[in-house]
């Protein structure tokens, strides 16, 4: 491990990523695996969430004790098996990807895990997909497309249940969200319009962590 002054490009934020890592619970085996995978074999291996955020989203899983939980946006899987392994007992995640390219590589993942019998994976738009589920959710992690966050809010609070949360991540999008060059960018545009209906929402209570990308916490009331 580098410390304090070591490596070209080092920083203080990689240093504390790094001591954060050491005290949580340890990544396992696959989960290193996958996220190494991510990187070697795809473009932006940034989407997966990672050790620290992955530890997060399980810790959060246990404390909301869901039984049902909807995912948008599976990428390969990373963050399913992290909330998968939160669950317990009869608990479920439907997992939504609209990659059909990305199917083969989320399976092999999913079939090596011994959480797999709580995971469904659904390939498609969400938007078309959950409708047809008919189910009510205990909790939903949002982590799809960036233009369509307005669209996921407006659409799929209504499949959350009262007292149910929806974490929604990548909601400071790198900074973007409150520097004005990204002001014509239509991810960024969607980031801050998907912020500011949240927050004017009278149906929920909000909180962001500024870990990573930004994560936003959203309580059904």
């Amino acid at each position: 491990m580098a410390t304090s002054g070591q490596g070209i490009g080092y920083t203080g934020e990689d240093l504390l990523e790094e001591y954060i890592s050491a005290h949580i619970e340890p990544e396992s085996a696959l989960l290193r695996d996958i996220y190494r995978q991510t990187n070697l074999r795809l473009l932006n291996p940034r989407m997966a969430s990672g050790h620290i955020q992955g530890r997060l989203l399980k810790m959060l899983v246990r404390m909301i004790r869901p039984q049902l939980i909807l995912e948008v946006g599976t990428f390969t899987g990373y963050a399913t098996l992290c909330m998968a392994e939160g669950l317990d007992d009869g608990g479920v995640i439907h997992t939504v990807e609209i990659d059909d390219e990305l199917e083969d590589f989320i399976r092999k993942g999913f079939e090596k895990s011994p959480y797999s019998d709580r995971i469904h994976l659904h390939i498609g738009d969400a938007l078309n997909i959950v409708p047809g589920l008919g189910l009510q959710f205990d909790m939903i992690f949002l982590d799809g497309e960036k233009r369509e966050y307005p669209r996921y809010f407006t659409s799929l609070l209504e499949y959350l249940r009262p007292g149910g949360y929806m974490i929604a991540d990548n909601t400071l999008w790198d900074g973007h969200v409150v520097e004005q060059e990204y002001d014509s960018d239509p991810q960024t545009v969607a980031v801050r319009e998907f912020n500011d209906m949240v927050r004017a929402d009278g149906r929920v209570e909000v909180a962001m962590i500024p870990i990573r990308d930004g994560l936003t916490i959203i309580r059904k009331k």
